[in-house]
């Protein structure tokens, strides 16, 4: 191993204080090849930062000034919908990749946002960071070309602010037909898809349940390792996935 594959790949996350974000601060923390140098929200202007990262990482509540003292590789951005773009628009010209798990931005604004970092900066954007629900949209896409139709049913936690949700967005894009799609928000619910495909005869339903936020960590992670050696506007984690 060289002295460059020694070096640990130093990561921000900016929404640190939500629920995905707080376990993206902790499945960093545990990584021994990733470094967490930036906790960033503006709940940190009324609440101490409690991270698991050690003084190593320091609380901002301003995301330049975080990626201006921190100089981080990589920024993760599990916030709103409504901030999302502006968070990029302050990292992709400091030529920060960027990996994304907040959804409802437009493809136009996506290959907009994109542009704004060099020829080797990449911005990543995950409608789901789960293997599961990655999966189940390479499933839907083959099952789609054989059977007659197709609908989608998506549930979340009732605290989702966007419908139908970005998974669900992605899944019918993907696959033949133009299938609707219908959305659940209830408490108690975490994040769930269903695709129902019909034919003469038969039925089939494809399934997945994400019965707890870890289960969207590895596909952060692995992100966060990949997106050094990309460039450009990457949408899907089925892209660092070995899934042909």
């Amino acid at each position: 191993m060289n002295e460059q594959e020694n070096v640990m790949k130093r990561v921000a996350i900016v929404g640190a204080q939500g629920k995905m974000g707080q376990q993206v601060v902790e499945a960093l923390s545990t990584a021994d090849d990733l470094e967490l140098v930036a906790c960033i929200d503006p709940a940190y202007a009324d609440e101490p930062c409690q991270c698991l990262a050690g003084e190593n990482c320091g609380a901002y509540t301003d995301l330049a000034e975080a990626l201006d003292a921190a100089e981080p590789d990589v920024l993760v951005d599990f916030t709103r919908p409504d901030v999302v773009a502006d968070n990029l628009r302050v990292a992709l010209p400091r030529n920060i990749d960027c990996v994304v798990g907040t959804t409802g931005l437009s493809d136009e604004t996506l290959t907009e946002l994109a542009e704004l970092g060099d020829e080797n900066t990449c911005l990543f954007v995950a409608p789901n960071f789960a293997v599961g629900a990655v999966l189940l949209m390479k499933f839907a896409k083959d099952a789609s070309k054989v059977m007659e139709k197709a609908e989608i049913i998506e549930l979340h936690h009732d605290k989702k602010l966007d419908k139908p949700s970005g998974t669900a967005l992605r899944t019918a894009q993907m696959m033949e037909g133009d299938p609707e799609i219908h959305s659940v928000r209830l408490p108690g619910l975490v994040a769930h898809q269903e695709v129902i495909l019909g034919d003469v005869g038969q039925t089939l339903t494809l399934r997945h349940d994400s019965i707890d936020r870890t289960s969207f960590m590895p596909g952060v992670l692995l992100a966060c390792r990949e997106v050094g050696d990309r460039s450009g506007l990457i949408v899907g984690l089925e892209h660092f996935l070995d899934l042909e």
